[in-house]
């Protein structure tokens, strides 16, 4: 009775999985019946592993691979023998690009217009941080077509209220088609002190960095999964929280870019320009956006604010690097049991353009600046930083470095994370690695993409169907583009044609090359800066001013043609609106709405 009872068990869950239709023949006696079993879930044959590398808060011009002075040799190799892409775009902020990237839908639409945390989310479709199981998640396609599927790392897109080891789970990366978890569900944790997760439990960490730590479990996955199933194909989402704040990296490291940055950020910006052009990543044409007026000239510093913010530099380009060796380990297991070139990698360097949240003097501690301690003045931070330099990188630091190092890793755009108008905030390099498909190796492409491509992609280049329904929901149609037609065809023209951006006020619209935006708080660049004075920056949206620019001559927007061409202007600002309803844009919410408690809902209050 028992074998029989687990029998029927097996058909009806493999009957749940597959939406297949029982065939068999159910008499009121065995002879009088038929046997049926479902056909195995198998994926395509031959289909690759997937390795979906996506990194936190770092800037365009940042890494090597994109012509950075931050050395990043796994990403160089990836990109030697795979593509990159120098037209790739992100949401500007954190949650909505994962969610987004995920799930190959906008990020409105599948409910993550800002962080799925309690103090932003908000009771609209657009708003609430619950992506619908109708919006099936990457991991979730490839489980239901055969794959094994895990994560590490940063998740970013679990409402706060469900992170405790009570759940409900549904809305963790076990809810969503990860078969194992090893991370932080928030948007940032401190390395050493992660506030860790493991499947549906919250775990301690172990005292070692974090980045090693996440490393090491996704190691030990694929060496499971291969040896129960060798051949059999996996999913891995590799997300650290690298290199999002605090910027903290093991002591070995720390000092490897010891003095290389003392001539600050000017002439970091104008080195990477030059490499830029060089390596072909900018036209040949370009010019480099003036400094930004809040940022100071380099040169006009005192030597102690130099050798101050050098170091907070060096630490950073020390993390990044260190990641880059973190992500090296996963893909030198991959070669040293032969199924590198058997997988399909993505890595897109960060989730938005480079952080502007150091604040103009850059973050020793977080409890000695504006938003730990309201009472301290400028000067009080900066004698507090200069007087603990050395904590800068190490685990009792909250080090994050300040606002003009973020206009230098964003080389050649303008503008920060979370300014959704700009390319500084939304232009991110992807790389594309995948020898069985890709024969142009270190080649760059122009063709434009968004995070919601990589799905779609995906499916092409595996063979796996997108499923009409997941668990039995129906499934919302991709909104992403398969990027899979440029891998062989550098002249091919754009297919991803049109696409929305907005985040907490800053919006923009992207179609057929034109941009049109608007920055709702351009000067905003701390949360506690913003708080103290939220009553005299009010803004009517329906009053700001829209730019526009026509990228395919004008990539980093330094030629405003809004009032040279109205009626494209009118007809993107259209598009805009339409949008919005479209993708439940509306209702435009801000920081503002955060900070005055508009937010505050009772009922997840009581939850």
């Amino acid at each position: 009775m028992k074998k029989q009872f687990l029998a029927a068990a097996v058909i009806l869950s493999s009957l749940a999985a597959t939406a297949q239709t029982y065939q068999g023949t159910v008499g009121r006696t065995l002879a009088e019946s038929k046997e049926w079993w479902p056909a195995p879930v198998r994926p395509p044959q031959g289909a690759p592993n997937v390795l979906l590398v996506l990194l936190d808060d770092v800037g365009f011009g940042a890494s090597s691979a994109f012509g950075g002075l931050i050395n990043t040799p796994t990403f160089d190799s990836l990109a030697a023998n795979g593509l990159r892409y120098t037209n790739f775009h992100t949401a500007a902020i954190c949650a909505p690009t994962r969610a987004a990237l995920l799930t190959g839908r906008n990020q409105h639409f599948v409910h993550m217009g800002g962080f799925a945390h309690y103090f932003s989310s908000a009771g609209f479709p657009g708003w609430d941080g619950r992506i619908p199981s109708s919006s099936g998640t990457i991991a979730e396609v490839l489980k239901n077509a055969g794959y094994n599927t895990f994560a590490v790392g940063k998740y970013g897109v679990t409402p706060d209220e469900d992170t405790s080891n009570a759940g409900p789970f549904d809305y963790w990366p076990s809810g969503k088609g990860f078969e194992h978890f090893f991370g932080f569900l928030g948007s940032q944790t401190d390395q050493y002190k992660p506030a860790l997760a493991e499947d549906n439990v919250n775990i301690q960490p172990d005292g070692r960095h974090f980045s090693e730590q996440l490393t090491d479990k996704a190691i030990s996955y694929i060496a499971r999964q291969q040896k129960a199933a060798p051949g059999k194909p996996f999913f891995l989402y590799y997300a650290p929280a690298a290199t999002h704040a605090p910027h903290q990296v093991p002591a070995d490291w720390r000092d490897k870019y010891k003095g290389q940055f003392d001539d600050g950020w000017d002439v970091y910006r104008q080195k990477v320009f030059a490499n830029q052009k060089r390596l072909g990543i900018i036209p040949a044409n370009a010019t480099l956006p003036a400094r930004n007026p809040r940022i100071k000239a380099w040169n006009s510093l005192s030597p102690d604010e130099q050798k101050l913010y050098a170091r907070f530099f060096e630490v950073y380009a020390a993390y990044l690097t260190y990641t880059d060796y973190q992500v090296g380990r996963v893909v030198n297991y991959l070669k040293s049991i032969n199924q590198l070139d058997n997988t399909l990698i993505y890595v897109v360097i960060g989730d938005n353009g480079a952080s502007k949240e150091g604040t103009d003097e850059g973050v020793v501690s977080a409890k000695q600046t504006p938003r730990g301690n309201k009472n301290l003045t400028r000067a009080e931070i900066a004698k507090y930083n200069e007087e603990n330099i050395a904590l800068i990188g190490t685990p009792e630091s909250d080090a994050n470095y300040p606002l003009g190092w973020a206009q230098a890793t964003n080389t050649p755009f303008k503008f920060w994370k979370q300014d959704a108008h700009a390319e500084g905030g939304t232009r991110n390099p992807l790389i594309v690695f995948y020898p069985k498909k890709i024969t142009d190796k270190g080649a760059l492409r122009t063709q434009y993409g968004y995070v919601t491509d990589i799905l779609p992609t995906t499916l092409e280049v595996t063979g796996v169907p997108f499923p009409e329904s997941i668990r039995g929901i129906k499934q919302d149609t991709l909104q992403g583009t398969s990027l899979a037609y440029s891998f062989d065809n550098a002249k091919a023209a754009s297919r991803h044609n049109e696409q929305y951006y907005y985040i907490f006020g800053s919006r923009a619209v992207y179609k057929d090359g034109w941009k049109a935006a608007v920055a709702h708080h351009p000067d905003f660049i701390d949360l506690n800066e913003f708080a103290d004075t939220r009553h005299e920056v009010k803004r009517d949206y329906d009053k700001e001013e829209w730019e526009l620019y026509n990228l395919n001559e004008d990539f980093n927007e330094q030629n405003n043609l809004a009032k040279k061409y109205p009626e494209k202007l009118a007809e993107l600002k259209q598009q805009f609106e339409e949008d919005a309803k479209r993708y439940h844009i509306y209702p435009f919410i801000d920081w503002e709405d955060v900070f005055t408690g508009k937010l505050i809902n009772a009922q997840k209050i009581k939850r």
